[in-house]
């Protein structure tokens, strides 16, 4: 027993001087989504200010496939050691609820270091359509079912916002579903579609152009970047709040030290005027809180799906 104890001593101490020398090498971050994306884009930007806090380069690695399955399954099942992390997405909150035998537990096999960032959408429509949220709505319940809407794909955050859409307004615009934001987008622009919960730097220079209204973010609060816009709750939906968001995950069983280590520099980051500047005029909110907060608000992320899915009879595939 005694010669049991002092083997694990040296073990012991290894792992926590490790602890705190991290980082000593560089630093993996995994975006689980093709390169050229929102995620990807975020992760350099974050990335890139993280690299001058630690000593290290952060190196932003795009694994895509499976919605984002594939990618976050490598983090899963990567050692707790702090050199690989995964740049979560509210897609990875969908998935609990759309595919079935996940190989992963979003809420068990991560430990959460940092919300990033709130991506909220922009309701936005052909300027002929309507002028408001509530004018929307109003045209809706007067014509059910014939109104469309359009997301990038069935089961995707864009769908599901407008499942909460129609659940909350009591209207009944009908889903299609497209193989990518860019070409909803376009058939939105060109008319086709009446509706569309728009990423908000796509969306944006059509609407300053004048070719589509924006009608309202689908945050509880309005977004930085555009203020002059009101949400959805403000338009005529009270308590509607549907966001996209990124947030920073470790592989679960990091060491403490390690995961304090990451949320301060990320935390830091986020405060520093130049990073905050250049989210904000993507349209995206930064927020940068605790591990505990991340935690919570990963946990009603998981709730929320799993009640949108339900209400729209998508079946886990």
């Amino acid at each position: 027993m005694i010669r049991c104890v002092l083997m694990l001593v040296p073990a012991t101490y290894s792992a926590a001087a490790w602890a705190e020398q991290y980082p000593d090498r560089p630093v993996r971050l995994i975006v689980p989504f093709v390169a050229g994306g929102a995620t990807d884009i975020v992760s350099r930007a974050v990335g890139q200010r993280m690299s001058a806090a630690l000593g290290q380069p952060v190196v932003v690695d795009t694994r895509g496939g499976a919605g984002g399955v594939i990618g976050t399954d490598l983090v899963a099942k990567s050692p707790p050691d702090g050199y690989t992390l995964l740049m979560a997405t509210a897609a990875n909150a969908a998935n609990a609820s759309l595919v079935r035998n996940l190989p992963h537990d979003l809420a068990k096999d991560f430990a959460p270091v940092a919300l990033v960032v709130m991506s909220p959408y922009l309701l936005v429509v052909p300027p002929a359509v309507a002028n408001s949220t509530a004018d929307l709505i109003t045209l809706a319940k007067s014509k059910p079912g014939l109104l469309n809407y359009a997301s990038s794909g069935n089961g995707s955050s864009q769908h599901l916002t407008g499942v909460m859409f129609n659940l909350m307004a009591g209207t009944d615009i009908v889903h299609v579903p497209y193989k990518g934001a860019g070409a909803a987008l376009t058939d939105v622009v060109a008319g086709q579609i009446q509706v569309f919960f728009s990423a908000i730097p796509g969306a944006l220079p059509y609407v300053r152009a004048g070719r589509l209204k924006g009608l309202g973010v689908t945050s509880a609060k309005r977004s930085a970047g555009i203020v002059d816009v009101p949400t959805i709750a403000e338009g005529g939906v009270p308590g509607f709040d549907m966001s996209g968001w990124y947030g920073l995950l470790a592989p679960s069983g990091v060491a403490p030290s390690i995961l304090k280590r990451l949320n301060g520099e990320i935390v830091k980051a986020l405060a520093a005027s130049d990073l905050r500047d250049l989210l904000i005029g993507m349209g995206l909110d930064p927020i940068g809180n605790s591990p505990a907060q991340y935690a919570g608000f990963i946990a009603a992320e998981l709730a929320k799906y799993k009640k949108l899915t339900a209400a729209a009879g998508i079946k886990p595939e």
